[in-house]
């Protein structure tokens, strides 16, 4: 009697035990879950990035080898929605977005095709009208608009260190940019507002969709936000007669395969990366990757101020991800 009492009581315990293992193994392959997903998302930052830096870094050495813009720029939404279509047919099997959320994926992709293109057009006036130093300094500015909303329509709530870091982001893009001459007026104008919120309205869509709309409809949003900006960009080039060159279609092509990634990864992290992070880390690491590069393969000089902008740029990044 007492031996089967003894039996009964270790098989007991002994399902005890494999219950709890079961628990703690099943915890263990949650946590490892988990981490895996924040490791990839924080990878697409990073490879968002790398390919932002990329477009600069290409349309610096377009300058001397085409003849404009707005065909290189043709080409380069061509290469954009080839990819995307290719995503999107090995992502859902088909470019026709159907099913719950179809109809506002369509809607946000085509404003934000508008706001592409709006954006570098307004790029183009405030370049020949303020110059390139006020023009990219307010591009660049842009960042504040997602991260307004961010905060506002989205809820997120930054730390005092993360809100630290973004205001030495500001600071550093409007030290980094002003060490040149442009030789042009200084006043802030309607059109560099214009630029400031058009681009920054551009950026936040990404956000608004990942927030808003269906995670299956992602790659159809991109789709139609090329394919929005391709045709118009057609349009516009037809209207200013534009002529096409072998090198504009080359150049525009290379540039459209990282524009389209940048877009993507950048959409990706922002699944679980806030956006209060996401936004200034793209921006101003960017533009740490395009000045290291520019120095040790163009062999550019940095000013003092250039130096010291970087520096900042660098300890903005570690307070926005404390």
């Amino acid at each position: 009697m007492s031996a089967c009492f003894l039996y009964l009581l270790s098989a007991k315990r002994l399902k005890s035990l494999s219950a709890n293992a079961i628990i703690k193994r099943t915890g263990i392959i949650a946590e490892t879950y988990s981490w895996r997903k924040n490791h990839n998302i924080m990878i697409s930052l990073i490879l968002s990035l790398f390919c932002s830096a990329a477009i600069s870094l290409i349309m610096r050495i377009a300058q001397k080898h085409t003849n404009n813009n707005i065909s290189m720029l043709m080409f380069n939404y061509i290469m954009c929605t080839a990819f995307a279509c290719f995503f999107t047919i090995r992502d859902t099997g088909s470019v026709i977005p159907c099913g719950t959320g179809a109809s506002y994926a369509v809607t946000l992709g085509l404003f934000n095709g508008c706001l592409y293109l709006g954006a570098f057009v307004l790029l183009q006036l405030n370049i020949q009208k303020n110059g390139v130093v006020l023009a990219s300094t307010f591009m660049k500015l842009g960042v504040m608009v997602p991260v307004a909303a961010a905060v506002i329509l989205f809820g997120e709530d930054p730390t005092v260190m993360q809100i630290c870091g973004f205001v030495l982001a500001l600071a550093a893009i409007i030290l980094i940019n002003s060490g040149s001459r442009s030789g042009r007026p200084t006043g802030f104008g309607f059109a560099l507002i214009l630029l400031l919120l058009v681009g920054g309205c551009a950026d936040v869509m990404s956000k608004v969709y990942e927030a808003t709309g269906e995670p299956e409809l992602k790659s159809h949003f991109l789709l139609l936000t090329f394919l929005t900006a391709l045709i118009l960009c057609c349009v516009l080039a037809r209207v200013r007669e534009q002529k096409i060159s072998v090198t504009d279609a080359v150049f525009g092509l290379i540039l459209g395969i990282p524009n389209y990634l940048s877009s993507r990864f950048l959409l990706i992290s922002l699944s679980s990366v806030p956006a209060v992070i996401a936004y200034p880390t793209f921006s101003v690491g960017t533009i740490v990757i395009v000045s290291l590069v520019s120095l040790s393969v163009f062999r550019e000089k940095l000013t003092g101020k250039q130096w010291t902008a970087i520096a900042i740029i660098l300890l903005s990044l570690v307070l926005l991800n404390v």
